[in-house]
Order: C-alpha cells, then structure tokens, then sequence
C-alpha cells in the first residue's frame, strides 16, 4: 500500500479510532477518523492507549518548525503559513528526514499490553507500560535515533505498536493520565541532567520551568540535591517555587543583574531566543549548558568570547542515553517524583487542547484520553 493510502480502510475488518495529521499547516492538518489496526512485525508489541501527552514537539512537526528554512519561535510560526509551505516544499520539517505524512502523532504513551509478535515474550501482556519514544536506531554506541510520532506513528490513537524492547512495565499507583505525562518531558529533562552530570549542591538554573521539559527538571534536579533557580512567567512563579525550586525569577528579567555573573553551574535550556546571551554571563569558569530545544527562536547570538574565555560546554541533547527511562521508572515506584498533570482532554478534542497548550497558561503537561473499548478480544492477536 502506498505511503497516501496507507490509512484505507478498505478490505480492513479491524479499525481505530486515530487523530492522522495529513500535513504541514495549521489545525485542519489533524483529522480525527478510523484507520486500520496495525499488524505487529518481528519483534513488536501492540499497546491499547490508555492516556498520551501532548508536547510541543507534535505542534513543531505539524507546523515544520524544524526545517531549517525557519527562523522564527514556535509562536511566531502559527501566523506564518508562507513559512510552514516552505518547511513542506523543503520536506526537512521532521527531526531526521522528511516527515512520513500522513502519519499519526504522540508522544507520550502509557498504555497497555494486548498483543506480541510471535516469539516475543508473551509474559508482558495485560501490563501497564510506558513507551520510551526515542529509540537508538543502532546501538547504544551511536548517537542515531528515531522517535516514535516524527519517525514512525504515534499514541495519538486507540492503539500503537512498538517494538518490545521500548515498553517498561511501571508498578505504581498514578492515574494513567499521570503516567501519560511521563515519557518525552521527563525523559528529555532526565537526558539533559545525566549528559550535564548535574550534582549535589551545584547550582543549576532552569530556563522554561513551567513547560512540560522545564516542570520536570526542576524536579529531577532537585532529586539529585542541586539548588534549583527557576525561569518563569510572573503568573507561574508560584506554581514553579511549589514543585521545588529554590529560587524563582521572571521570564525577561535580566538574570545577570538577578544572579551576577560566574554563579551558575549548569543551565538547563530548551528556550534559546533573545535571552541565550544571559544564559552563558552567568555561569561560572567551566559551566555546562545544556538544551533540548529553541523554542522562543532558533537563531541566537553567541559571543565566542564568553564560550572559549570560561572554558564553557555546550551540551545538545536529543537522542536519550541507555540509563534515562529505567531511572525515571525507578524514580517513579520509588515515589521520588511527583506527576504535573494540568488537564486532560477527549482525544477528538486534540484541536482545543492543542489551542490551550499554545497560550502557555498552565503547568505541567496535558493529556489526551482515546476512547475506552469494552471488548478487546477482536484486538488480539
């Protein structure tokens, strides 16, 4: 079946319900519809999705943001449809190649076992899992990676295979909306700490701490026993000071005035934009920045002097390193995190949930709910 058609339900018995982004573009992209059940290859599971996070991830694919003929915030690109044609002419608004439209998004995903392809372990059915969503396409000696949702489809669906060796079973007491708040923000927050080897009484400082990324590191550095300064909306410093941080300081305060310069370890980014410059002034001889994004704009001024004078490391961080999803399982039975879950919305509610998520207003992550299904035998393999 061809890549367009792929989606036909034609001649297919079994069906699900699917939110299919058809797209680069705005809203209409995302077409909530039946598509056929996946059919599990060697060495894959089938999950029923029991709750899937939104990110701000599946916002840029749709709108091509990662293409490099965009310059502007993620923000800026939803009023910029000229920008998202070029981002689809350009075919590189994906992470890797070229997006697989049409194809389905999320992800985030807690879900559940129904189904294993023969030979795979049969022991994992009926459990409740979470889907580490960035795979190393080779082996854990390469830096390669594909993502579930922007390489393959996603859990923005009644159901999602994927490969077995990406399911961790969690034994723990959270909602399953909770758990759906899990994978990609506090797997890229984890990624981000282990990679800057943040450590016990360092000062890390934490730009973007109200985001689903941001929340989470502040958190799981406050886990590792750093002191936590926290960038934030004026009308979220509360909420941030509340999950741990132990200093809280107003998006586009001048932090350099607030901290001084050489006073920070470690900052935690994922923001970028105008404020980069800020970033690198204030950290000490030997500071590591890290980031995971560039969502207030991709394009930054970096004075070389700052970089080579202070010994800095700039740390990217996309492809998750072998400990960081069995740590954050560990982190979560062990009660050492806490979920942020803002809200929750139907999944043929993606639309509205998606307009809220870009205001920026809340804390924590939302979640989309696909619909229940009384009887999965029809499912099983």
């Amino acid at each position: 079946m061809s890549h367009k058609n792929r989606f036909d339900i034609k001649n297919h018995q079994v069906t699900m319900k699917a939110i299919v982004t058809t797209g680069n573009g705005g809203y209409e992209k995302l077409e909530y519809r039946d598509v056929p059940l996946p059919k599990l290859n060697t060495g894959e599971v089938l999950l029923q999705v029991l709750a899937a996070g939104i990110n701000n991830t599946e916002i840029n694919t749709r709108l091509g943001w990662y293409s490099s003929k965009v310059t502007t915030s993620t923000d800026a690109l939803t009023a910029k449809e000229k920008e998202m044609q070029e981002a689809s002419v350009q075919g590189d608004g994906g992470w890797n190649e070229a997006t697989p439209f049409p194809f389905i998004q999320g992800t985030d995903c807690c879900g559940r076992v129904i189904a294993v392809a023969p030979g795979t372990d049969e022991n994992i059915i009926g459990s409740r899992v979470l889907v580490r969503a960035c795979i190393r396409s080779i082996d854990w000696t390469s830096l390669e990676n594909i993502w579930m949702a922007s390489d393959f489809d996603g859990a923005f669906a009644q159901f999602v295979k994927v490969p077995a060796t990406e399911v961790f079973p969690v034994d723990c007491g959270w909602s399953d909306a909770e758990l759906g708040t899990i994978p990609c923000a506090y797997g890229t927050a984890e990624n981000m700490l282990h990679r800057a080897k943040v450590k016990k009484d360092e000062h890390v400082l934490i730009a973007g701490a109200s985001g689903g990324v941001g929340s989470a590191a502040v958190q799981l550095a406050k886990r590792r026993g750093a002191f936590v300064t926290a960038i934030a909306g004026e009308t979220k410093l509360e909420k941030v000071q509340a999950i741990g941080a132990d200093n809280v300081i107003a998006r586009d305060r001048n932090i350099v005035k607030f901290l001084g310069e050489k006073s920070v370890d470690v900052v935690v980014d994922n923001v970028a934009g105008k404020n980069f410059g800020w970033m690198l002034k204030v950290l000490k001889r030997g500071g590591r920045f890290v980031s995971s994004g560039a969502i207030a704009g991709p394009l930054v001024a970096l004075d070389m002097r700052d970089f080579y004078l202070k010994d800095l490391t700039l740390i990217g961080c996309t492809a998750w390193d072998e400990p960081v999803f069995p740590n954050l399982v560990s982190y979560i039975e062990n009660n050492e995190i806490n979920p942020l879950l803002a809200k929750t919305y139907p999944l043929n509610q993606i639309v509205d949930a998606q307009k809220e998520f870009i205001q920026k207003k809340h804390v924590g992550k939302f979640v989309l709910i696909p619909p229940s299904i009384s009887d999965l035998d029809q499912f099983r393999r």
